[in-house]
Protein backbone atom coordinates (compact mmCIF):
# COMPACT_ATOMS: atom_id res chain seq x y z
CA UNK A 1 0.00 0.00 0.00
CA UNK A 2 1.51 3.53 -0.87
CA UNK A 3 0.99 7.13 -1.42
CA UNK A 4 1.43 10.36 -3.02
CA UNK A 5 2.88 13.78 -2.35
CA UNK A 6 1.00 17.12 -3.10
CA UNK A 7 4.31 18.76 -4.01
CA UNK A 8 4.46 22.86 -4.92
CA UNK A 9 5.80 23.54 -8.73
CA UNK A 10 6.72 27.09 -10.07
CA UNK A 11 3.60 26.39 -12.39
CA UNK A 12 1.40 25.90 -9.24
CA UNK A 13 0.62 22.40 -7.61
CA UNK A 14 0.63 18.77 -8.58
CA UNK A 15 0.50 15.72 -7.68
CA UNK A 16 3.22 13.03 -8.16
CA UNK A 17 3.84 9.70 -7.28
CA UNK A 18 5.52 10.51 -4.00
CA UNK A 19 4.35 10.52 -0.48
CA UNK A 20 0.79 11.45 1.37
CA UNK A 21 -1.90 10.12 2.61
CA UNK A 22 -5.31 11.19 1.82
CA UNK A 23 -5.29 8.42 -0.98
CA UNK A 24 -3.44 5.11 -0.52
CA UNK A 25 -1.81 6.43 2.44
CA UNK A 26 -5.08 7.40 4.04
CA UNK A 27 -4.44 6.24 7.25
CA UNK A 28 -6.43 5.64 10.69
CA UNK A 29 -4.83 8.55 13.13
CA UNK A 30 -1.98 7.63 14.99
CA UNK A 31 0.29 9.17 18.24
CA UNK A 32 3.01 11.27 16.89
CA UNK A 33 6.32 9.39 16.92
CA UNK A 34 5.03 6.44 16.92
CA UNK A 35 4.18 3.57 13.85
CA UNK A 36 0.93 1.83 14.01
CA UNK A 37 0.61 -1.71 13.50
CA UNK A 38 -0.26 -2.78 9.86
CA UNK A 39 -3.49 -4.81 10.38
CA UNK A 40 -4.25 -0.97 12.03
CA UNK A 41 -3.72 0.67 8.68
CA UNK A 42 -6.43 -0.17 6.81
CA UNK A 43 -9.55 -0.27 8.37
CA UNK A 44 -13.36 -0.69 6.76
CA UNK A 45 -13.26 3.26 6.36
CA UNK A 46 -10.05 3.74 4.82
CA UNK A 47 -11.00 0.84 2.27
CA UNK A 48 -14.55 2.78 1.19
CA UNK A 49 -12.75 6.02 0.91
CA UNK A 50 -9.88 4.76 -0.93
CA UNK A 51 -11.10 4.97 -4.42
CA UNK A 52 -12.51 8.38 -4.17
CA UNK A 53 -9.69 9.83 -1.82
CA UNK A 54 -7.20 8.16 -4.73
CA UNK A 55 -9.31 9.41 -7.87
CA UNK A 56 -6.69 11.36 -9.72
CA UNK A 57 -4.34 8.02 -9.58
CA UNK A 58 -7.35 6.36 -11.59
CA UNK A 59 -6.96 9.10 -14.37
CA UNK A 60 -6.80 7.33 -17.92
CA UNK A 61 -3.30 9.69 -18.24
CA UNK A 62 -1.65 8.11 -14.88
CA UNK A 63 -2.98 4.48 -15.16
CA UNK A 64 -2.76 3.75 -18.68
CA UNK A 65 1.33 4.30 -18.69
CA UNK A 66 1.34 2.07 -15.68
CA UNK A 67 -1.10 -0.90 -17.06
CA UNK A 68 1.15 -0.34 -20.51
CA UNK A 69 4.17 -0.88 -18.81
CA UNK A 70 3.94 -3.55 -16.85
CA UNK A 71 1.80 -5.71 -19.26
CA UNK A 72 4.87 -5.45 -22.14
CA UNK A 73 7.17 -6.84 -19.31
CA UNK A 74 4.40 -9.85 -18.54
CA UNK A 75 5.83 -11.51 -21.20
CA UNK A 76 2.15 -13.39 -21.48
CA UNK A 77 1.97 -13.56 -17.49
CA UNK A 78 1.17 -14.77 -15.16
CA UNK A 79 1.49 -11.79 -12.50
CA UNK A 80 1.34 -10.95 -9.30
CA UNK A 81 0.78 -7.85 -7.80
CA UNK A 82 2.08 -7.21 -4.26
CA UNK A 83 -0.54 -5.21 -1.78
CA UNK A 84 -3.17 -5.15 -4.40
CA UNK A 85 -5.33 -3.34 -3.12
CA UNK A 86 -8.87 -2.40 -4.65
CA UNK A 87 -7.45 -3.55 -8.16
CA UNK A 88 -6.61 0.01 -9.00
CA UNK A 89 -4.06 -1.59 -11.67
CA UNK A 90 -4.46 -5.72 -10.92
CA UNK A 91 -7.91 -5.24 -12.47
CA UNK A 92 -7.30 -3.21 -15.87
CA UNK A 93 -4.14 -6.00 -16.10
CA UNK A 94 -6.58 -8.70 -16.12
CA UNK A 95 -8.36 -7.06 -18.78
CA UNK A 96 -5.46 -7.04 -21.11
CA UNK A 97 -6.24 -11.00 -21.32
CA UNK A 98 -3.18 -11.86 -18.74
CA UNK A 99 -3.59 -14.07 -15.47
CA UNK A 100 -2.85 -11.80 -12.57
CA UNK A 101 -2.77 -12.12 -8.82
CA UNK A 102 -2.66 -10.14 -6.01
CA UNK A 103 -1.21 -10.35 -2.06
CA UNK A 104 -3.21 -8.58 0.28
CA UNK A 105 -2.24 -7.14 3.93
CA UNK A 106 -6.01 -5.65 4.52
CA UNK A 107 -9.31 -7.83 4.20
CA UNK A 108 -11.55 -4.41 3.96
CA UNK A 109 -9.55 -3.85 0.81
CA UNK A 110 -9.96 -7.16 -0.55
CA UNK A 111 -13.97 -6.89 0.08
CA UNK A 112 -13.90 -3.82 -1.86
CA UNK A 113 -11.61 -5.23 -4.62
CA UNK A 114 -14.57 -7.94 -4.69
CA UNK A 115 -17.20 -5.76 -4.81
CA UNK A 116 -16.12 -4.69 -8.31
CA UNK A 117 -17.78 -6.24 -11.76
CA UNK A 118 -14.32 -7.86 -12.62
CA UNK A 119 -12.93 -8.38 -9.30
CA UNK A 120 -15.96 -11.09 -7.85
CA UNK A 121 -13.65 -14.26 -8.98
CA UNK A 122 -9.94 -12.46 -8.70
CA UNK A 123 -7.16 -14.62 -7.27
CA UNK A 124 -6.03 -12.68 -3.82
CA UNK A 125 -4.12 -14.11 -1.17
CA UNK A 126 -4.70 -12.43 2.10
CA UNK A 127 -0.83 -11.52 4.13
CA UNK A 128 2.08 -9.61 4.15
CA UNK A 129 3.75 -9.12 0.58
CA UNK A 130 7.33 -9.80 2.23
CA UNK A 131 6.60 -12.87 3.41
CA UNK A 132 3.38 -14.53 1.87
CA UNK A 133 3.85 -17.15 -0.71
CA UNK A 134 1.23 -17.84 -3.69
CA UNK A 135 1.51 -21.28 -5.62
CA UNK A 136 3.37 -21.11 -9.00
CA UNK A 137 5.66 -19.29 -10.32
CA UNK A 138 5.35 -15.91 -12.00
CA UNK A 139 6.66 -14.14 -15.46
CA UNK A 140 5.94 -10.54 -13.36
CA UNK A 141 5.87 -9.60 -9.87
CA UNK A 142 5.09 -5.68 -8.95
CA UNK A 143 4.68 -3.42 -6.21
CA UNK A 144 3.33 0.25 -7.04
CA UNK A 145 3.15 3.98 -5.57
CA UNK A 146 5.30 3.87 -2.82
CA UNK A 147 4.50 0.70 -1.50
CA UNK A 148 7.30 -0.97 -0.23
CA UNK A 149 8.45 2.20 1.65
CA UNK A 150 5.57 0.76 4.01
CA UNK A 151 7.64 -1.28 4.99
CA UNK A 152 9.41 0.35 8.14
CA UNK A 153 12.94 -1.49 8.20
CA UNK A 154 15.47 -2.65 5.97
CA UNK A 155 15.28 -5.99 6.55
CA UNK A 156 11.13 -6.02 6.22
CA UNK A 157 11.87 -4.63 2.32
CA UNK A 158 15.11 -7.05 1.83
CA UNK A 159 12.59 -9.68 2.68
CA UNK A 160 10.44 -8.19 0.18
CA UNK A 161 13.21 -8.70 -2.85
CA UNK A 162 12.85 -12.23 -1.25
CA UNK A 163 9.60 -12.79 -2.07
CA UNK A 164 9.40 -11.61 -5.16
CA UNK A 165 12.15 -13.72 -6.28
CA UNK A 166 10.86 -16.97 -4.79
CA UNK A 167 7.58 -16.33 -6.77
CA UNK A 168 9.84 -15.71 -10.10
CA UNK A 169 10.24 -17.94 -12.55
CA UNK A 170 13.99 -17.93 -14.17
CA UNK A 171 13.90 -14.89 -16.63
CA UNK A 172 11.12 -12.94 -14.76
CA UNK A 173 11.00 -9.34 -13.44
CA UNK A 174 10.00 -7.82 -10.24
CA UNK A 175 9.07 -3.98 -10.80
CA UNK A 176 8.75 -1.69 -8.11
CA UNK A 177 7.82 2.48 -7.97
CA UNK A 178 8.90 4.22 -5.85
CA UNK A 179 10.01 8.10 -4.74
CA UNK A 180 13.13 8.81 -4.78
CA UNK A 181 14.27 10.40 -1.17
CA UNK A 182 14.04 14.41 -0.89
CA UNK A 183 16.97 14.91 1.88
CA UNK A 184 18.92 17.89 -0.60
CA UNK A 185 15.35 19.82 0.10
CA UNK A 186 15.87 20.11 3.62
CA UNK A 187 16.87 23.26 4.89
CA UNK A 188 20.27 23.24 6.61
CA UNK A 189 20.29 21.37 9.72
CA UNK A 190 16.47 20.60 9.73
CA UNK A 191 14.96 17.41 9.54
CA UNK A 192 11.30 18.90 8.81
CA UNK A 193 10.13 20.00 5.18
CA UNK A 194 6.42 21.03 4.24
CA UNK A 195 5.27 19.48 0.68
CA UNK A 196 2.25 21.20 1.27
CA UNK A 197 0.00 24.77 2.40
CA UNK A 198 -3.35 25.14 1.40
CA UNK A 199 -6.60 25.97 1.98
CA UNK A 200 -8.08 23.05 4.04
CA UNK A 201 -4.58 21.33 4.04
CA UNK A 202 -0.86 21.71 5.66
CA UNK A 203 1.24 18.85 5.52
CA UNK A 204 5.11 18.02 6.21
CA UNK A 205 7.42 15.68 6.32
CA UNK A 206 10.03 14.73 9.03
CA UNK A 207 12.96 12.66 8.44
CA UNK A 208 15.10 10.21 10.65
CA UNK A 209 18.43 10.54 9.18
CA UNK A 210 19.47 7.50 11.37
CA UNK A 211 16.65 4.83 10.77
CA UNK A 212 15.46 6.35 7.34
CA UNK A 213 12.00 6.88 8.42
CA UNK A 214 9.94 9.48 7.04
CA UNK A 215 6.51 10.53 8.86
CA UNK A 216 4.28 12.32 6.64
CA UNK A 217 2.01 14.76 8.76
CA UNK A 218 -1.51 15.67 7.44
CA UNK A 219 -3.75 18.22 8.70
CA UNK A 220 -7.08 18.66 7.38
CA UNK A 221 -9.77 21.36 7.94
CA UNK A 222 -13.15 19.57 6.69
CA UNK A 223 -16.62 21.22 7.15
CA UNK A 224 -15.08 22.66 10.72
CA UNK A 225 -13.21 19.48 11.75
CA UNK A 226 -9.71 18.99 11.94
CA UNK A 227 -8.27 15.79 11.37
CA UNK A 228 -4.79 14.94 11.99
CA UNK A 229 -3.04 11.68 9.80
CA UNK A 230 0.80 10.11 10.25
CA UNK A 231 2.08 8.16 6.92
CA UNK A 232 4.88 6.05 7.75
CA UNK A 233 7.42 4.93 5.42
CA UNK A 234 11.07 3.84 5.16
CA UNK A 235 12.23 5.61 2.53
CA UNK A 236 15.37 3.63 0.67
CA UNK A 237 17.90 5.11 -2.06
CA UNK A 238 17.70 3.25 -5.84
CA UNK A 239 21.51 2.28 -4.94
CA UNK A 240 19.94 0.64 -2.22
CA UNK A 241 17.26 -1.21 -4.16
CA UNK A 242 19.58 -2.63 -6.17
CA UNK A 243 21.33 -4.05 -3.41
CA UNK A 244 18.59 -5.92 -1.61
CA UNK A 245 17.79 -7.05 -5.18
CA UNK A 246 21.23 -8.27 -5.40
CA UNK A 247 20.62 -10.35 -2.22
CA UNK A 248 17.25 -11.74 -3.42
CA UNK A 249 19.47 -13.29 -6.07
CA UNK A 250 18.04 -10.73 -9.19
CA UNK A 251 20.02 -8.32 -11.96
CA UNK A 252 19.28 -4.66 -12.74
CA UNK A 253 17.56 -4.66 -16.02
CA UNK A 254 15.62 -0.90 -16.00
CA UNK A 255 15.43 2.40 -14.39
CA UNK A 256 12.99 4.89 -16.15
CA UNK A 257 11.59 8.27 -13.74
CA UNK A 258 7.87 7.48 -14.84
CA UNK A 259 5.90 4.62 -16.41
CA UNK A 260 5.94 6.80 -19.83
CA UNK A 261 9.97 5.55 -19.81
CA UNK A 262 11.18 8.93 -19.00
CA UNK A 263 14.69 9.06 -18.68
CA UNK A 264 15.81 8.47 -14.84
CA UNK A 265 18.22 11.79 -14.06
CA UNK A 266 19.88 13.58 -10.80
CA UNK A 267 16.89 15.80 -10.85
CA UNK A 268 14.15 12.86 -10.82
CA UNK A 269 11.79 12.36 -7.54
CA UNK A 270 10.58 9.60 -8.26
CA UNK A 271 11.16 5.64 -9.85
CA UNK A 272 10.30 3.01 -11.92
CA UNK A 273 13.16 -0.16 -11.17
CA UNK A 274 12.61 -3.69 -13.06
CA UNK A 275 15.19 -6.69 -12.08
CA UNK A 276 15.45 -9.58 -13.99
CA UNK A 277 16.03 -13.46 -12.14
CA UNK A 278 18.59 -15.04 -14.38
CA UNK A 279 17.33 -17.93 -16.33
CA UNK A 280 18.66 -21.32 -14.73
Amino acid sequence: MAAFRVVETETGTTQTGTTQTGTKEKRAPAQAGTAPADTQLWGEQVARDYDESSAFMFRPEVLDPAVDFLAARADGGPVLEFAVGTGRVALPLAARGLRVAGIELSEPMVAELRAKPAGAEFEVTVGDMATTRVPGEFALVYVVFNTISNLLSQDKQVECFRNAARHLRPGGRFAVEVFVPELRRLPPGETARPFHIGAGHVGFDTYDMVTQRLISHHYRLTEGRADTFLSHHRYVWPAELDLMARLAGLEPSERWEDWGETPFTAESRSHVSVWRKPEA
